[in-house]
């Protein structure tokens, strides 16, 4: 026979996961994730579908442009953004979180760069900063290749050749998908052609292509950044257990790398190779769960391994 205070503490424990799985609302069964078509942000919302669904919640992922991301959580029309890149997302910030419209939740990545990157041969050949770009100018075809339209990015690039810095005035921006962007890089590194786009870490690309970031644009790209959590108004509040599980929600570069390029190279599904790296590496759910239940108050680790 157990002894009464083991029962009693028992017990006390199995109220309190209950009472944070009641204290969330019947909205708080379905959980909305911003995806604006990055390698990246497909696997932390991949991540975060994987450990929702365990839990017992319904995580849908809605593609969507950055600017309707924000303005999704500022309507409460999205739940979770997982991929505000700092400082290149500085401007949807401040209008935004800083203002308090929309709230931060955790910083999840640090140490990534984000900004202008060339082939490692244009590099040797002296297109090392963002003023030696249009000393190039006729290799470069004039052209700054970008990613998807309304990326706070391309707002950069933009107003570089709006304002005419680094003598860009007359270049053109070019416009398309992430995986439109790789292809051009890859197709002009094949031929040994100059081609200037934009690179960020972490991304397979660094591993698949042998390239260089340029120095200069500091101003517009920071140094170096990291990548926010975002919620809309009250969310972790309103969905604690959600909220907490968010707020232990981080990542590393090696992590992300390692499964986005098993993914973009080995041609895995997203979430086979997810699973594959938690699997290698179980001590990560300590971490993302501690303090987490299941909806309904159950032990979270016991159902998030189950769906491994």
């Amino acid at each position: 026979m157990k002894p009464l205070k083991t029962v009693i503490a028992a017990s006390l424990l199995a109220m309190s996961a209950s009472f944070q799985a009641i204290a969330e609302d019947a909205s708080c069964a379905s959980v909305s994730l911003a995806d604006p078509g990055w390698s990246d942000i497909a696997v932390t919302n991949g991540i975060a579908s994987l450990l929702l669904d365990g839990l017992g919640y319904k995580p849908q992922t809605r593609t969507l442009a950055v600017p309707i991301i924000f303005a999704g959580l500022q309507k409460g029309q999205v739940d979770v953004f997982l991929g505000n890149w700092m400082p290149a997302g500085q401007h949807d910030y401040e209008r935004y979180v800083a203002s308090g419209q929309v709230d931060k939740v955790v910083e999840n990545l640090g140490g990534t760069e984000y900004t202008l990157a060339v082939p490692t041969y244009a590099y040797e050949e002296g297109v090392q900063n963002f003023k030696d770009l249009n000393k190039f100018a006729a290799r470069f075809g004039k052209k700054i290749y970008g990613i998807g339209s309304g990326s706070p990015a391309n707002d950069y690039i933009r107003q570089m050749i709006a304002n005419n810095e680094f003598d860009l005035g007359d270049w053109e921006l070019v416009e398309s998908s992430e995986q439109a962007m790789l292809v051009q890089v890859g197709r002009a590194e094949k031929r040994g052609q100059f081609v200037v786009f934009l690179g960020w870490t972490p991304h397979p690309m660094n591993i698949q292509y042998d390239m260089q970031y340029l120095k200069g644009g500091e101003k517009f790209f920071g140094a170096t950044g990291s990548v926010n959590t975002l919620a809309r108004k009250g969310y972790v509040a309103e969905c604690p257990n959600v909220g907490k599980l968010l707020t232990n929600l981080t990542f590393t570069q090696e992590m992300e790398n390692t499964i986005m390029d098993q993914v973009l190279n080995q041609k895995v599904g997203n979430t086979a190779a997810i699973k594959a790296w938690i699997k290698d590496n179980p001590e990560v759910l300590d971490g993302w769960l501690a303090g987490v239940t299941t909806r309904d108050g159950g032990d979270a680790m016991a159902a998030v391994k189950a769906k491994l």
